[in-house]
């Protein structure tokens, strides 16, 4: 089983409350628009870190991290990207991906929206956990976590902290 936590948005913010739940976790994954890059460091000192870079991220981002990370995680296809959508409203690029080859796992960031939601369209679960960090509209920072245990998704849970840390 893998413990994982997802997280996004975080706009160059990091503090000791984020950096908490890195240390329960065995992997963190992040969904772009990192900012600075002191906040990718951090996370890495702590566990191992799968991220992609968002649309806000500069070109040391871009170099460091991929505009998609496809991969396996046990027995689970996980695509992270910033920009995808949801069900229903995914960018063409994404929809053309997922018409073709879905994962079992599809995750964005992007919007500062939380929501978890089953596509039955192209069979696989999608999570956006929202922003992790100060800067934006939410008025609760989100992150999620869950396990990965074979081929199942589990124990699926809503972090929320205060927008001022």
């Amino acid at each position: 089983m893998t413990k994982i936590l997802l997280l996004s948005d975080t706009h160059s913010y990091i503090d000791d409350t984020i950096l908490k739940y890195v240390r329960l976790a065995d992997e963190v994954w992040h969904a772009g628009d990192i900012g600075d890059l002191s906040v990718t460091d951090a996370i890495k000192k702590e566990k191992p870190l799968r991220a992609v870079y968002g649309n806000i991220d500069d070109n040391k981002a871009r170099m460091e991290f991929p505009l998609n990370n496809r991969f396996m995680c046990e027995g689970v296809d996980v695509w992270i990207t910033h920009i995808g959508g949801y069900p229903g409203k995914y960018n063409p690029t994404v929809r053309q991906e997922l018409m073709l080859n879905p994962p079992k796992l599809f995750i964005c960031g992007h919007s500062h929206i939380l929501k978890v939601q089953y596509d039955q369209k192209h069979n696989l679960l999608h999570m956006n956990p929202g922003a992790a960090g100060t800067h934006g509209f939410q008025q609760v920072r989100t992150m999620l976590r869950f396990d990965i245990n074979g081929d199942k998704i589990e124990n699926l849970e809503i972090v929320e902290i205060a927008k001022k840390g």
